[in-house]
């Protein structure tokens, strides 16, 4: 009601859940969720393998310097894609090169950020909900590489991650 201030109801207590995304410039998105673990090479080269599963053809990921893109294994596991995978590595220091911050921002800033969950699964619920409206509007996921910053992509092919 008009001059009552409203009251959210939350726990104050801060959590998280790690996630890992990959989109192209025709509006798919590819997601996971990961439970207790940290992005490193192995669940890296885990979702590049589902990605190459999924999408038939060349794979050209933009990836920004995060350690699990440019270790040793990774690097052997896209040797052993035969040229199907590529990997382009961002500049250091560089979010607005990267189109999959706009799906990071959606998700955390514009959805979940403005939820009070109360639990890990309240907030994994959020999330999942977040992705599948992502999901469901590839227009929306499309317009994240209407950004200027981005006109050095070529959008018929690009996987971004």
């Amino acid at each position: 009601p008009v001059g009552q201030t409203p009251i959210v109801h939350g726990t104050g207590d801060r959590d998280s859940v790690n996630m890992i995304s990959a989109i192209s410039a025709q509006g798919k998105l590819h997601f996971q969720l990961l439970d207790n673990q940290n992005v490193n090479s192995k669940i890296f080269i885990e979702f590049c393998e589902k990605l190459l599963h999924d999408i038939d053809g060349k794979i050209y990921l933009i990836v920004d310097g995060h350690g699990s893109h440019k270790s040793k294994e990774t690097q052997a596991f896209v040797k052993s894609t035969d040229g199907r995978l590529k990997l382009f590595l961002l500049p250091p220091y560089s979010p607005e090169l990267n189109p999959d911050e706009w799906v990071w921002k959606n998700v955390k800033y514009d959805r979940i950020g403005r939820m009070a969950a109360r639990t890990r699964d309240e907030m994994r619920a959020g999330i999942k909900d977040a992705f599948a409206r992502l999901v469901a509007g590839p227009e929306l996921v499309r317009s994240f590489f209407k950004s200027p910053d981005l006109a050095y992509i070529d959008s018929s092919s690009l996987v971004s991650c």
